[in-house]
């Protein structure tokens, strides 16, 4: 093993983060300190991001009315998205698929405008922007974990209604809606493997040797 590992401790620390992370739903008020919320932000802008071009912009969701308006544009795209899933529709109407009024933080991630100008790793793969924010929102959300505190990715609404609910410039683009804060238990597996609608996949069916569609040699 490499000199530069971390602990046996240590790294066990940082497996469980993953294997023990969720997508949470289910919040139970609270809150979340200043000093606690600015740790898991400077978490979050440590991630990798291509060119250094820090794409990420966080939007701290405080006035109540604003949160609301927020929940409503996410109600509108679930009832949207119901009305497409056809024979499943009634299935996922049942299914909780935020948090917004009961987290104890409510944050939007943004992609930041005048992304144009960053060519350097982004000439042929202009979406490693948005690849640079997924990781820091990982990074925020391992060590939300770590902090015993839940946080769930919203995805479910209409962009540019968001963009200009929050007055944010052409060319930026809200990605996530965040809800963070304590929880009374994390989910034992994934919420919608618990709720039925999905199953994962093994690792050994999505990993290929040498050319797509050929399985890894195990040995």
């Amino acid at each position: 093993m490499s000199e530069l590992a971390f602990s046996a401790e240590e790294r066990a620390a940082v497996y469980r983060a993953m294997a023990e992370r969720r997508d949470m739903r289910h919040f139970s008020g609270g809150e979340v300190a200043p000093e606690l919320l600015a740790r898991l932000l400077e978490a979050a802008h440590q991630a990798p991001s291509v060119g250094l071009m820090q794409p990420w912009r966080f939007i701290r969701i405080a006035r109540p009315a604003l949160r609301e308006a927020i929940h409503g544009l996410v109600e509108e795209e679930r009832q949207r998205t119901a009305e497409v899933l056809g024979e499943r529709s009634d299935e996922f109407m049942q299914l909780k698929v935020e948090g917004i009024r009961d987290c104890a933080e409510l944050l939007v991630v943004a992609l930041m405008e005048g992304r144009e100008a960053h060519v350097f790793g982004r000439r042929t793969l202009p979406e490693m922007d948005l690849a640079s924010m997924a990781c820091a929102i990982q990074n925020l959300w391992l060590a939300a974990r770590a902090e015993g505190l839940g946080l769930g990715w919203v995805s479910l609404f209409e962009p540019q209604a968001l963009a200009e609910l929050l007055a944010m410039p052409p060319g930026s683009k809200p990605l996530a809606v965040l809800c963070l804060g304590p929880v009374e238990a994390f989910y034992d597996a994934p919420m919608l493997v618990q709720q039925g609608w999905a199953e994962p996949r093994a690792l050994s069916e999505l990993v290929f040797q040498d050319q797509w569609g050929v399985k890894a040699c195990s040995e």
